[in-house]
Formats: structure tokens, C-alpha cells, sequence
């Protein structure tokens, strides 16, 4: 009996390992998402510090793999930036720093994409460490806002699409070795 729980043990391992293509600061990664009936590839992962702080686990997922930012962001497919939580933050943290993201990427159309910015702050909870949010750009409907695996709604506009993967894949990321870790470097 103890040989055979040892088994199942070792084959639930190899099996949870199967699933996840890379572990970034202690968060597993899979290798591919599901969205809007299409796999998603990973494309990179990599930690998000502030200070001395770890603050999350970044992931890009894409259709079509890309080492360029430019062409990631402009590519018309379904792609999801997936934060996983490592430290509790208020809402007014993530959305604020998202908006210091938008200011330092599109800075031209923040009057055009401020009234959805406030919609996205609205659409942000407090979170914890385990918690996850995804940001999920979909053709012809926008960007799907997801915490905890619940859906929190849609902001429409590839403008404010684009925008938002700036934050992170823009010529002025929030941090640059995570924009470089995301896009597979």
C-alpha cells in the first residue's frame, strides 16, 4: 500500500510539473491558457519588484510567440497578461500604478482613455498573495478584466488595449527586466 501512494505521489508530481512550463519566484507557469476558444502560448514570465518588495509573478500569453514588444502589442490576436499576486495590495494600488503605466506610455491619449481608466479602477478588488488578475485582449470586444477567475467586465477600445500592454511591454515599461523577461529574453 505505502509503494502505491508513493507512486501516485511521484506520478501527481511529474504530472503538476507537465503542466507548468517555468516557475518564476515560487509561482508555476503554464506553458499555454486557454481564451476565447484558442490556446495561448507563452510567450515569457518574470517578477515584478518595487523597492525591495516582490509585488507579483508577470506571464504574456499570445497567439504567435514574439520577442518584440511593438509587434505583440499591435498583433490582432488574443493575448492575456496574467499577474499573480505575491503581496496583499488595495485596489487603488494596482490601479494606480497601472495609471503611472499609462502615463508613461500614452501620455498623448490619456484624455481619450481616462474615463476607461477609471472604469478599470472600479473593476479592481483588494488582493492577496495567491490571488490572480488577468487582462485578456480580445478582437472586437476589449480587454477582459479578470480577479480570482471571476470575470469583472469588458473595456472596449484597442486604443485603451494597447495602451494597457504598454504598461508593460512599452518603451517605457513599468520595469524593463520584466518587459525583457516577457518578451522571452
Amino acid at each position: 500500500m505505502r509503494s502505491l501512494r508513493i507512486a501516485l505521489v511521484l506520478l501527481s508530481l511529474g504530472f503538476a510539473g507537465a503542466l507548468a512550463a517555468i516557475e518564476v519566484a515560487g509561482v508555476p507557469v503554464p506553458e499555454t491558457v486557454s481564451a476565447e476558444g484558442k490556446t495561448l502560448k507563452l510567450n515569457g514570465a518574470g517578477l515584478r519588484k518595487k523597492l525591495l518588495f516582490k509585488v507579483y509573478v508577470a506571464a504574456l500569453y499570445v497567439e504567435t510567440p514574439s520577442k518584440d514588444g511593438a509587434a505583440v502589442i499591435s498583433s490582432s490576436g488574443v493575448k492575456r497578461v496574467r499577474l499573480s499576486i505575491l503581496r496583499s495590495l488595495k485596489g487603488s494600488q494596482v490601479s494606480e500604478a497601472i495609471s503611472e503605466g499609462f502615463e508613461r506610455n500614452s501620455r498623448d491619449q490619456m484624455p481619450k482613455l481616462e474615463a476607461r481608466l477609471k472604469k478599470l479602477a472600479s473593476m479592481i478588488p483588494d488582493v492577496k498573495e495567491g490571488d490572480e488578475i488577468a487582462f485578456t485582449w480580445v478582437p472586437d470586444k476589449g480587454i477582459q478584466i479578470a480577479v480570482r477567475g471571476t470575470d469583472r467586465g469588458t473595456i472596449e477600445g484597442r486604443d485603451f488595449g494597447d495602451a494597457l500592454l504598454s504598461v508593460w511591454l512599452g518603451p517605457n515599461p513599468v520595469q524593463e527586466d520584466l518587459k525583457k523577461a516577457l518578451l522571452g529574453g
